[in-house]
């Protein structure tokens, strides 16, 4: 299982436009929140997604990228996001690797945590949240990030 202080492991998926993007691509200039999420159009999970995209705008001003991981393909991502205005990347790992090397994948394979980690442009892990039915602490846990990553510059 990850931890804070881990090197966040690399990886490739592709996102809602059939692109492989990695990890290492996607850390930019403070670091990427990256989330992951059972499953496109659920009740939480767009609630999830929604209170994210409300903060994205202040996250990007401080070099923050938001990106989204769940198991759902490309097409499905492409919809969501349509649907909800969403300002991010979803990635589609329909083959639960990287959400299972994540520690995301429930017991059995049953289904997926909802999980967020801060990763920083080291790729450090500095934060994680898991709050399954709590969508709402993930967008605190977000505006939180800009804050904890300075502290860690110091």
């Amino acid at each position: 299982m990850l931890a804070i202080g881990d090197t966040a492991p690399d990886f490739s998926l592709p996102d809602q436009h059939g692109t492989q993007r990695s990890l290492s691509e996607l850390v930019t200039t403070n670091g990427v929140i990256l989330y992951f999420y059972p499953a496109d159009f659920t009740l939480v999970c767009t609630r999830q997604a929604c209170l994210l995209r409300d903060v994205h705008e202040e996250l990007a001003e401080e070099g923050l990228k938001v990106v989204g991981v769940s198991p759902q393909d490309v097409n499905s991502h492409t919809k969501f996001i349509a649907r909800h205005k969403l300002p991010f990347d979803l990635l589609a790992d329909t083959d639960k690797q990287v959400i299972e090397q994540y520690g995301c994948l429930l017991p059995l394979g049953l289904g997926v945590r909802r999980r967020t980690f801060l990763i920083d442009n080291a790729m450090q892990i500095r934060d994680i949240l898991t709050a399954d039915l709590r969508a709402g602490r993930h967008q605190k846990f977000a505006r939180n990030a800009r804050t904890l990553l300075a502290e860690n510059q110091d």
